[in-house]
C-alpha cells in the first residue's frame, strides 16, 4: 500500500472475524492499525491519537456508525471516515455523505473494493494532514425518498446526492425511461434545505408547445383562448422549493430561450404580461436523450445545456445493476399484495434467476407493472418463472437472433460449414431436450427418421 508512512487507520466494528481480516487484509510497512469494538470507544482512541483514516460498521453500540462520524468531524475533522454496513439504505449514503464520510461501502464488496478504497483516503489523508479544514456545518435529514437498490452504481448516484443537495446548484439527470429519475430528483430537494417548502414536477414533452410557456411561467387573464383567469405558473409554485422539469430535451426551442434567462437571473413574464416577475425555485430537470447530441443537432440551446448540466447525474439502468433486481421485486410484491389485501406471495429461485437475465428495456418501471402483472396471475403463493409475464422489446428477438447467426458464422470452419452448423443444430437441440430424439425432431420441424440421419452424418 502506497503513501501511508506515518500513518494510522482506527477500524471499527463488532465482528471480531472482521477485524482480524481487515488488520491483515490492510496491513502494510509503516502503517499503523488500531482496533476497536464500540461506538464510544473509537471516540476516546480518536481524542487521544492522530488518526488519519476511520473505517466503522454502520451497526455499532452504544451509538451507531453515523452518529460515530457526527462525533468524529466535531473531535477530529480531518481525519477521514469510511462506513461499512450490509445493506445501505437510500436515506444512510446520502445522510452519511452529507456529513462527510469519504465513502459508504458494502460489506460483501470490502475483499475486492477496501484496499483501493483505502490506499485513495490515506493519500487524501496526507495531502490534508498539515491543513486545517473544516467543513460547514451539515443537518442530519430524515428521508421519506425511497430508492431500492444496493448496487455500487446506485450507492455512487447516492452519494452525488448527499454532495449537491445541500446547494441550489441545477441539477441534470441522466438516464433511460423508467430509471427513477424523478425519484432521485425528489430526494435532491428531500435533502436540501428548501425541503420544507413544495416540489414540483412538470413533463416537458406531454404538453402542447402552446400550452408549456403558460404552464412554466403562467398567464393573464385573455393572453390566449381559454385563459379566463389569471394563473401563477411552476415557476411562482414553487418559490422557495425545487421544479423538476423532466424530459427536459423535448422542450421546444422557444421556450428554452425563456427557460434560460430564469437560469441566469431568475426573472420571467407571465404570458401576455410585461411585467417582470421573479421566482426562486431550485431547477432539476432530466432527460433521456443525449443533449450533447441535440445541441449539435440544433435541437437544444448550448447555452441552456451548459446551464443545467452544472452537476450531472447519471442513472444506470436496471440491466447494469441485476444485483438490485432481488430487492425490488420484493419491494414491489408486498407493496401491491398490501395495496390489494392479498395474501403474501414469493418468489421462487428460479424466478429470481429469469428476472435477473431479463434486459429490462422498460427499466424500473417495467419490473413494477410486470410484478403487478404476475400477482394478479398467480395461482398459488410461490411465483414460478412460468408465472411471470417477461415481455420482449420489439425486435429484440430479431437483433438477437442476428447476433447468434453472426457469432455461429464467426465460428464456422472453412470449406465445411454447412455440415458443421448440422451438426452443432442437432447436437445442441438434442442437449436442449434432455437426449429425448422426439422432443429434439418436433423443435427442428423433422421427422425422428430425418433426425437420427442428421445425427449419423455428424
Amino acid at each position: 500500500m502506497d503513501s501511508t508512512e506515518g500513518q494510522t487507520i482506527l477500524l471499527v466494528d463488532p465482528d471480531h472475524d472482521y477485524l482480524e481480516w481487515a488488520t491483515k487484509h490492510l496491513s502494510a510497512e509503516d502503517l499503523r492499525i488500531l482496533r476497536c469494538d464500540q461506538a464510544d470507544k473509537a471516540i476516546k482512541v480518536v481524542e487521544k491519537a492522530t488518526i488519519d483514516l476511520v473505517i466503522a460498521d454502520m451497526s455499532l453500540q452504544p451509538f451507531d456508525g453515523l452518529e460515530l462520524l457526527s462525533r468524529i468531524r466535531q473531535t477530529a475533522p480531518n481525519t477521514l471516515v469510511i462506513l461499512t454496513t450490509g445493506f445501505p439504505s437510500t436515506g444512510q449514503v446520502i445522510e452519511a455523505t452529507q456529513q462527510g464520510a469519504h465513502d459508504v461501502m458494502r460489506k460483501e464488496s470490502l475483499a475486492f473494493e477496501l484496499r483501493p478504497v483505502v490506499e485513495s483516503a490515506l493519500q487524501l489523508a496526507g495531502e490534508r494532514r498539515d491543513a486545517d479544514h473544516t467543513d460547514p456545518e451539515v443537518q442530519q435529514l430524515d428521508g421519506r425518498v425511497k430508492i431500492i437498490g444496493v448496487s455500487r452504481a446506485l450507492q455512487d448516484v447516492f452519494k452525488v446526492v448527499g454532495r449537491v443537495a445541500r446547494s441550489d446548484a441545477p441539477v441534470l439527470i441522466f438516464g433511460e425511461s423508467g430509471t427513477g429519475k424523478e425519484l432521485v430528483a425528489q430526494a435532491v430537494h428531500e435533502y436540501s434545505p428548501r425541503r420544507q417548502q413544495e416540489f414540483l414536477a412538470i413533463n416537458c414533452g406531454a404538453i402542447p408547445e402552446n400550452l408549456l410557456e403558460s404552464e412554466l411561467f403562467g398567464h393573464e387573464k385573455g393572453a390566449f383562448t381559454g385563459a379566463i383567469a389569471k394563473r401563477a405558473g411552476r415557476f411562482e409554485q414553487a418559490d422557495g422549493g425545487t421544479l423538476f422539469l423532466d424530459e427536459i430535451g423535448d422542450m421546444p426551442l422557444s421556450v428554452q430561450v425563456k427557460l434560460l434567462r430564469v437560469l441566469q437571473d431568475g426573472t420571467f413574464s407571465r404570458v401576455g404580461s410585461n411585467e417582470t416577475q421573479k421566482a426562486d425555485a431550485r431547477i432539476v430537470a432530466a432527460t433521456n436523450k443525449n443533449l450533447a447530441e441535440e445541441v449539435a443537432a440544433g435541437r437544444f440551446r448550448e447555452d441552456l445545456y451548459y446551464r443545467l448540466n452544472v452537476v450531472e447525474v447519471k442513472l444506470p439502468a436496471l440491466r447494469e445493476r441485476p444485483e438490485d433486481i432481488p430487492l425490488l421485486a420484493e419491494y414491489f410484491l408486498q407493496r401491491i399484495t398490501r395495496k390489494n389485501g392479498m395474501a403474501r406471495i414469493k418468489l421462487s429461485g428460479e424466478a429470481v434467476t429469469a428476472l435477473q437475465a431479463h434486459r429490462w428495456p422498460g427499466n424500473v418501471r417495467e419490473l413494477e407493472n410486470t410484478i403487478a402483472r404476475a400477482c394478479a396471475l398467480a395461482s398459488s403463493n410461490v411465483l414460478l418463472p412460468t408465472d411471470i409475464p417477461l415481455a420482449t422489446a420489439p425486435g429484440a428477438s430479431r437483433k438477437s437472433l442476428k447476433a447468434a447467426i453472426d457469432t455461429l458464422l464467426d465460428a464456422m470452419p472453412a470449406g465445411n460449414g454447412h455440415r458443421w452448423i448440422n451438426e452443432e443444430i442437432c447436437s445442441r437441440t438434442l442437449e436442449k431436450n434432455d437426449g429425448d430424439l422426439k422432443q429434439a425432431s418436433i423443435a427442428l420441424g423433422i421427422s425422428t427418421a430425418e433426425f437420427r440421419s442428421q445425427l449419423r452424418k455428424s
